[in-house]
């Protein structure tokens, strides 16, 4: 060891080989292959290199531009709501006791839940007619309506569905970044007489403000790669109302096998995930970032 010293290398590269080669084949080159999906076109002759045909073709595709729409919508409908929900619960279980312990299992419960069989219980609620919505509705003499088969319910739906499967989630890191605020600070500022509402805004919001900033990404991440529940519920329809992003891609590859429009979509889609991503890192760090 002391004469070579390139030696002492050995043991630490032979315990990293594992995680490399894992590495290697299910994370880089799966994007190595994306990239070159996206630039080529497979046809009966052989495969050929046709550069930004695949991207020119998909965003001239009306499908795909109303999937991107979805997918904004969709975002904004799920992150927000999701949001404000976990700080709300994190607010009030924050803290010792028995009852709040129970509740934080409570509302973790759909966090437990496989999405599918969540989709499946939502199924049930939303059946027009005779789903749990739609009775209850009845008792008290309103109409009910088709949830699912509406174009203009069908995505708020399934909105519906993802906020009371994340919210529980959220709550956990919200609530690991209440108990880091330090009791010097809520002191202080009861010292100075701030009230409920003064300390939620100017001592606990911008000490959660990183906890916040991993939170959005997960949550965008969630917007964009969770798609079981459409798959369950409405397979996209109607009338392309609830296609998401994910699931145009999977339509490209699995059912219509245009692997470079697939390649295409999903080069897109992981370019937005990044700048939003980056995004929201930076706002996250307010003026510290810019010193």
């Amino acid at each position: 060891m002391r004469r070579r010293p390139g030696a002492r290398l050995l043991l630490p590269l032979a315990l990293l080989c594992p995680s490399l080669v894992f590495l290697a084949l299910f994370t880089y080159w799966p994007v190595v292959e994306v990239l070159w999906d996206a630039t080529h076109q497979v046809t009966r002759r052989g495969t050929r290199f046709v550069g930004l045909d695949n991207f020119a073709s998909l965003f001239a595709d009306p499908t795909f531009r109303r999937a991107l729409l979805n997918n904004a919508l969709y975002a904004i409908g799920t992150v927000g709501p999701s949001l404000v929900l976990a700080l709300a619960f994190a607010l009030a279980l924050n803290g010792a006791g028995r009852v709040r312990a129970l509740l934080r299992a409570v509302f973790f419960l759909p966090v437990m839940i496989p999405l599918v069989a969540a989709a499946a219980l939502f199924l049930f609620l939303f059946l027009p007619g005779i789903g749990l919505i739609d009775h209850h509705l009845a008792r008290l003499g309103l109409s009910g309506a088709n949830w699912l088969g509406d174009p203009d319910l069908a995505l708020a739906a399934i909105t519906v569905l993802t906020v009371w499967k994340n919210a529980g989630y959220y709550m956990l890191f919200i609530l690991a970044g209440l108990q880091a605020i330090p009791d010097e600070a809520r002191e202080a500022a009861l010292l100075d007489g701030a009230g409920p509402w003064q300390r939620l805004r100017y001592v606990t919001l911008p000490a959660l403000r990183p906890t916040f900033a991993f939170v959005g990404v997960i949550a965008l991440l969630n917007a964009v790669t969770q798609v079981d529940h459409v798959f369950v519920l409405t397979k996209g329809g109607p009338s392309d109302a609830t296609k998401l992003l994910l699931f145009y891609i999977y339509e490209q590859a699995a059912e219509r096998y245009d692997a470079g429009r697939a390649a295409a979509a999903t080069v897109v889609t992981l370019g937005l995930l990044a700048a939003l991503t980056a995004l929201s890192l930076g706002r996250s760090q307010g003026p510290e970032a810019a010193r």
